[in-house]
């Protein structure tokens, strides 16, 4: 079993991965095909022996898709010729049944479904299965005129209970296949739906949040197994997409990726918003209401549909971000309550160590790499620190004491403030510091000091003055004989 992820249009040619030939016979019988005609069986079975028509019995009937230009197809007029290997084709209109009549829109659907969903097989039963299918609503006899063995090609019925007996005889796996692929029709066809829904609490920039893909059938029920394309902006997908079960895959894209749909009809992804305004959009290949045919250039060969028309369905959704918060620190002195200008903080997290979260969902660090230092200014002694993550627990701690209120500062437990961000508020954080004194008087309790006193005397007495005279004779002679006797000489 296999989807198609690629939508189609109307008009596109045979050349997408699977062609469908409906409207007339699902398949052409061996013995009716022309010598000269050069098709392909692809996958499938074939039955014995085959629906007569023109008045000639038919040796088998071959269930299943040709292979036209290398691809895969499934051709549904009963009876007519099967498409050459190289056959070409051109855009043509609505698919009708055999007798050009509007098919039901449940049986329309019902083949859109299946083509989209089953188009692509390489198991024969479910091949087989499917081209039962698109012969038994498309050349439905409308009475038993229409399966009269002299009908030619274009004008015979296909007997439905008469090829599904041999199904059961020659091959009962396709005759449970057409079970299972009837029930999935009836199931899971269209029209769908999708949706995308972003987490319910607003998100932020850097941190991941689970969005949810929804895809349901024309009964609301999930869809599983559905390819999503997921393209995000300012945002990056986690591809490791969580399903029941949940998928494996861990690879992240900033572009588009690809995850498929759980049993439930929903994926689970990890979306990182990156900037502001992020969303997802997907896309999907879902079933057409009516598949349209492409007819062949040469008359009388078996008209094809591609994949039976799927259309694309579209989906987006956008986080809401948290709006950001703003952080006013003061700084002032303890006893008058002043503002200090001059003052150097750091803006921290609550463990006081680590740098607050920006907005953008990065640590406001510094280029030492630690938490960014801010100061003071002005007469109110403010610094106002905007664009924050919000919510977050937000701490201020002084770097250093500013000059005149160095004594209280202990370098080990610097003053600090914390409180509780809020998204689109301010936080107001106060620092005090307490300025340097001098002591005055002595404190009380303390013994004074003693201190050594004395006198000093300024007069003189008689005897000393005398004696000083006696000296300064006695000096004057001597320095006389001395002369004396350098002057004989």
């Amino acid at each position: 079993m296999g989807w198609t992820t690629r939508p189609s249009v109307r008009s596109r040619a045979l050349t997408s991965l699977i062609a469908t030939c409906l409207l007339g016979a699902l398949s052409a019988t061996v013995a009716a095909t022309p010598a000269t005609a050069d098709p392909k069986q692809g996958v499938g079975y074939e039955v014995t022996p085959g629906q007569p028509f023109g008045g000639h019995a038919q040796k088998s009937d071959w269930l299943g898709s040709y292979v036209v230009n290398g691809k895969h197809v499934f051709c549904v007029s009963f009876q007519q010729k099967a498409p050459d290997t190289n056959e070409e084709y051109k855009p043509g209109d609505e698919l009708l049944d055999k007798w050009g009549q509007k098919l039901p829109e449940d049986i329309a659907a019902n083949i859109s479904y299946l083509l989209l969903r089953y188009g692509g097989t390489q198991d024969n039963a479910e091949a087989a299965a499917l081209a039962h299918l698109l012969h038994s609503w498309t050349a439905k006899p409308r009475s038993d005129a229409d399966t009269n063995p002299e009908k030619p090609s274009k004008e015979i019925g296909y007997k439905i209970q008469d090829h599904l007996d041999k199904l059961k005889e020659q091959h009962p796996d396709a005759a449970t296949a057409v079970e299972k692929l009837t029930k999935d029709a009836e199931a899971n066809r269209g029209p769908w739906t999708t949706a995308i829904a972003p987490p319910k609490e607003d998100q932020h920039i850097g941190t991941a949040g689970e969005w949810t893909i929804s895809v349901k059938n024309a009964r609301g029920k999930g869809v599983s197994g559905v390819p999503v394309k997921l393209t995000p902006s300012n945002a990056t997908v986690d591809s490791g997409e969580s399903t029941k079960p949940a998928s494996t895959s861990n690879a992240k894209a900033e572009k588009a990726t690809t995850v498929k749909t759980g049993e439930d009809g929903t994926v689970t992804v990890k979306v990182t918003p990156t900037g502001e305004q992020p969303k997802l959009a997907s896309s999907l290949s879902a079933p057409a209401d009516r598949p349209y045919v492409q007819f062949p250039v040469e008359t009388g060969v078996q008209r094809v549909v591609s994949t039976g028309g799927e259309k694309e369905l579209k989906a987006q959704g956008v986080a809401v971000l948290a709006k950001p918060g703003k952080v006013q620190v003061t700084k002032v002195d303890a006893k008058t309550d002043k503002g200090i200008a001059g003052a150097v903080l750091r803006i921290t997290a609550k463990d006081k160590t680590s740098g607050a979260v920006g907005q953008d969902g990065k640590p406001l660090n510094g280029a030492d790499g630690k938490p960014a230092v801010v100061t003071t200014e002005g007469e109110n002694g403010t610094v106002t620190v905007e664009n924050l993550q919000a919510p977050q627990e937000i701490c201020v701690v002084e770097v250093s004491a500013p000059p005149g209120y160095t004594n209280a500062f202990d370098p080990k437990n610097p003053p600090s403030a914390c409180g509780e961000l809020k998204p689109g508020e301010t936080l107001a954080l106060k620092v005090a510091n307490t300025p340097n004194e001098v002591p005055r008087t002595i404190p009380a309790g303390d013994r004074p000091v003693a201190m050594m006193q004395g006198t000093v005397e300024n007069s003189a007495s008689t005897a000393g003055i005398l004696g000083l005279g006696a000296l300064a004779l006695l000096g004057s002679l001597m320095v006389g004989v001395a002369a004396r006797r350098s002057s004989r000489r």
